[in-house]
């Protein structure tokens, strides 16, 4: 079959690889319709490469058809029509059943001391090959694949396999009050998608931050009143100015550790990716840092005793916290990868020929798979007005 294949920093050609096949009982193999370019991908092909391995299968954001099931899947049939969360969770732990596969204990990665396996994401999280690809090995089937029986598009359902979700659990964790304002920084798909969550949701007054023109006009569009930070000095000011001075009741942060404006950042990060061999993944897993301004901001902006909600991945082990400011301020931190199983209940009404969050035309590129090295490079540079990339392999 035909794959997205990892092969070094800014370095994805599809090639041919083997195809997946049953391993465990409780496996299955689907036959995919539709995978998902995410921004998490752009960390793999940029900063975490010292947990990556040439050859390496990438995506995670996978819908199609289940073409072969293990013996312990009872659920599922050939020709089911199914989602697949980007974490891989049995479903009955400990974890799992207080609505946290992400922490699965029976896929937890625990030589690298992480949560869930997650598809095409790292040795951390146990080097599973990905969705960007013909077909993709499931495991943990049994509970994992979200059946769907609708013959709409697979745009409708598409994001239920991360953006929905990621999105959601970030505005749940941000608890924004009952007529409060919410600052969401960063409007790629997941802060795009958590804006109109939070207007379907009633929030008063959403405020979305960014620098791409694009993006910023789609959020505009929908109602959310967009600061440009390219025309702001302290976009934290520039938040307290319609906030009566107080900051917003609530943040998240949509962008994660390769924010703009931190140079030194940058600067290890680039280093830990040049080192040769495992090198760089023991500097990065000891001593590896963040680009932090998208956090800083969130700290700044946060009125005291609001709510920070963290949805960019952070991958640093040695971050440097304002925790004077965190500690005087008050303010509540939640986190964490999206529990996608734990939120499809709720997400699943709305997505209806109303298309209130307004999925069907949420992707601004449909590309075939052939085309994955571009489309990251595109996608990577914010070229052509790319915010969501679907590829159809």
């Amino acid at each position: 079959m035909k794959a997205a294949v990892w092969h070094g920093k800014r370095d994805v050609r599809v090639e041919d690889v083997p195809d997946p096949r049953i391993e465990e009982p409780t496996d299955a193999v689907i036959r995919v319709t539709s995978s998902g370019l995410c921004g998490s991908d752009l960390h793999l092909y940029e900063v975490l490469g010292p947990f990556m391995n040439e050859g390496d299968i990438l995506g995670h954001e996978p819908m199609g058809i289940v073409e072969e099931v293990g013996s312990g899947v009872r659920d599922l049939s050939v020709g089911d029509r199914v989602v697949v969360p980007f974490q891989i969770a049995c479903g009955h732990c400990f974890m799992c059943d207080r609505g946290l596969p992400t922490q699965c204990e029976t896929t937890q990665v625990r030589e690298q001391g992480a949560g869930a396996a997650l598809f095409g994401y790292t040795s951390l999280y146990g080097a599973v090959p990905g969705a960007q690809a013909e077909y993709l090995r499931v495991p943990q089937a049994q509970y994992g694949p979200i059946r769907i029986g609708s013959d709409a598009p697979d745009d409708r359902f598409l994001y239920l396999s991360d953006v929905l979700p990621t999105a959601w659990q970030a505005f749940e964790y941000a608890e924004v009050p009952e007529g409060g304002t919410l600052a969401v920084i960063g409007l790629g798909p997941i802060g795009d998608m958590a804006c109109r969550i939070a207007l379907h949701r009633g929030v008063r007054q959403v405020i979305g931050i960014d620098l791409v023109p694009e993006r910023l006009e789609r959020a505009r569009a929908r109602g959310v009143h967009t600061l440009d930070l390219r025309e702001l000095d302290d976009p934290a000011e520039a938040v307290r100015e319609l906030t009566e001075g107080r900051g917003a009741d609530s943040v998240i942060d949509a962008v994660g550790m390769e924010a703009h404006g931190n140079k030194t950042g940058k600067f290890l990060q680039d280093a830990a990716a040049a080192l040769p061999g495992n090198a760089g993944a023991k500097l990065a897993g000891t001593a590896g840092v963040d680009r932090m301004s998208a956090l800083t901001s969130a700290i700044d902006m946060v009125r005291r005793g609001g709510t920070i909600s963290l949805s960019g991945v952070y991958g640093g082990m040695a971050d440097p916290m304002p925790m004077l400011t965190l500690f005087d301020k008050q303010v509540t931190l939640r986190m964490g990868q999206a529990n996608v199983r734990r939120w499809v209940p709720e997400i699943m009404p709305l997505l209806t020929d109303q298309d209130p969050l307004g999925v069907d035309d949420f992707a601004t590129h449909h590309l075939p798979l052939a085309e994955a090295a571009d489309a990251y490079d595109m996608f990577q540079q914010k070229a052509d007005g790319a915010v969501k990339v679907v590829f159809r392999p």
